[in-house]
């Protein structure tokens, strides 16, 4: 039997490896699926998605020097996009992002993870929230930055003095 590209075949899991999976094709060719075309979701540990012996529908997706390429999650139905996402189970919900509404009337891609903001102090703003001179600001960066040298000067004395000759 003569293997193509697209075609779906029923096949049976040889073995299990952490990279993936051997599948046993109908014409005793063995193909592999690797781990990232196992399910649409993040797959971590294989074992919780297959089994060796197990029946599955895969999808040839190559035929590279002799190597067959499959894929299961390509035979699945594709999760809907608007479907509320599930929780991992190691990490509480993050429900402390701001709601930025449909990116895709923004002209952004939907599927890059999106970045949290967070609100950066106005450096201009005193402990009131009263707005300070640039001179102010000056010396108060001058007296931090003279206190840090001062420290790491005595450090590095220290340091200097101590050592056996």
């Amino acid at each position: 039997m003569e293997l193509t590209v697209g075609t779906v075949y029923e096949g049976k899991v040889k073995s299990l490896t952490k990279f993936g999976a051997f599948v046993l094709l109908p014409d005793g060719a063995t193909g592999m699926v690797h781990i990232s075309e196992v399910a649409y979701t993040f797959v971590n540990d294989i074992h919780d998605y297959l089994t060796e012996g197990q029946d599955v529908k895969v999808m040839v997706i190559g035929l590279e020097n002799g190597k067959i390429n499959l894929s299961i999650k390509r035979t699945l139905p594709q999760p809907r996009r608007d479907a509320p996402r599930q929780s991992r189970p190691d990490r509480g919900e993050r429900n402390d992002r701001p709601d930025r509404g449909d990116r895709s009337d923004r002209g952004e891609r939907s599927d890059r993870p999106r970045q949290q903001s967070r609100p950066t102090p106005n450096p201009g703003a005193g402990a009131q929230g009263q707005v300070r001179s640039f001179d102010d600001m000056l010396k108060q960066f001058m007296s931090d930055s003279n206190s840090k040298m001062s420290s790491s000067r005595l450090y590095a004395d220290h340091k200097t003095k101590t050592r056996k000759r």
